[in-house]
């Protein structure tokens, strides 16, 4: 039987659908913690419920970057448990350690990860230069997301989301908001200031906007204010509701759970939207209506990817459309 997912979304089927959390660590002890609580949270939901990414470039000690580099491959070798997603934020790409750490932690671990960080991108440039050491690592198909950071990038990242090896984008705040030179105040880094400055708003919806235009996943940056878990939960809804972002960075194991919370489906959506797709398929997919309203397959395309985004976050489906998601978990 064909799948919803190749008759409603075609030349898209795979793409746009992440875990809505990406959680940050470098520490030593912290990355394994990390890798810890993935494990623990796998059982609990029942899928992959968000990513780890193993941090280099905050996380390496000035000097020793090829021993944390080393230490990065290895965890995600060794430690992280099966099934679960584990990704790499590698130094800058005019960094000096930036093609040792490819070289190191994709060169070993490369089978392991589901994608690269790349920080700081500016350009396309960057991406293909990233590409070209990937291919010498031996991974030439591994994912990239950028963090987009400053101005210049944020007017290139139409481009930037265009490049076939790019899965999203990440807005990197504080960079954004210090590379204005002091003409965006530091409050805008805050949790309140980011929503209503201008220039920080505008960014934020060129990325989703241009990671929607080409089937990429806009990835919102942390809240730093880490201990507010109310200030967080406001945070993360605001950014799925008003500004288009389906994803978002956690730095403390406390913000995990608010950011899934916030963007993940009710319950209540995931039961109607499994009602539509359920009628909309023994219609094979003719338009139909359902309580005086018409559907089409406009709309069974949205409930549809609607219904991925809630099995990607643990969500429990109906029944009548489990059969379609049995196979897919992480």
């Amino acid at each position: 039987m064909t799948h919803p997912r190749d008759i409603l979304l075609g030349a898209q089927a795979a793409a746009g659908l992440l875990p809505v959390c990406d959680h940050y660590s470098g520490a030593p002890a912290r990355m394994r913690k990390s890798l810890q609580l993935q494990a623990e949270m796998m059982q609990e939901f029942g899928a992959c419920v968000f990513d780890v990414t193993l941090d280099c470039e905050d996380g390496a000690p000035v000097g020793a970057e090829a021993e944390h580099a080393a230490l990065v491959a290895e965890l995600a070798l060794h430690e992280a448990a099966p099934g679960t997603r584990v990704a790499a934020r590698v130094h800058a790409v005019d960094h000096p350690a930036f093609a040792q750490d490819v070289d190191t932690i994709v060169g070993r671990a490369g089978h392991r990860l589901c994608h690269l960080m790349l920080p700081k991108v500016e350009s396309v440039a960057d991406i293909d230069r990233a590409a070209q050491l990937l291919d010498q690592a031996g991974a030439p198909h591994l994912a990239l997301h950028a963090l987009i950071e400053s101005p210049a990038a944020v007017h290139r990242a139409f481009d930037i989301a265009a490049h076939p090896l790019v899965q999203s984008l990440s807005f990197g705040l504080m960079d954004f908001v210090s590379a204005h030179g002091g003409a965006i105040p530091d409050s805008a880094m805050g949790v309140q200031g980011q929503f209503t400055h201008p220039l920080v708003v505008r960014a934020k919806l060129e990325i989703a906007a241009a990671c929607h235009a080409h089937g990429k996943v806009p990835s919102h940056c942390v809240v730093t204010e880490f201990s507010d878990a109310a200030a967080l939960q406001a945070a993360a809804q605001r950014v799925a509701l008003e500004l288009g972002y389906t994803r978002m960075w956690s730095i403390h194991p406390a913000q995990i759970r608010p950011i899934l919370e916030a963007l993940s489906p009710s319950q209540m959506s995931v039961d109607k939207a499994a009602h539509i797709v359920a009628a909309a398929a023994r219609a094979h997919w003719a338009p139909i209506s359902i309580e005086g309203v018409l559907h089409d397959r406009a709309s069974y395309r949205y409930y549809w990817q609607f219904l991925e985004r809630a099995h990607a976050t643990g969500r429990t489906l109906p029944s009548e459309v489990q059969t379609w998601f049995v196979s897919s978990r992480c």
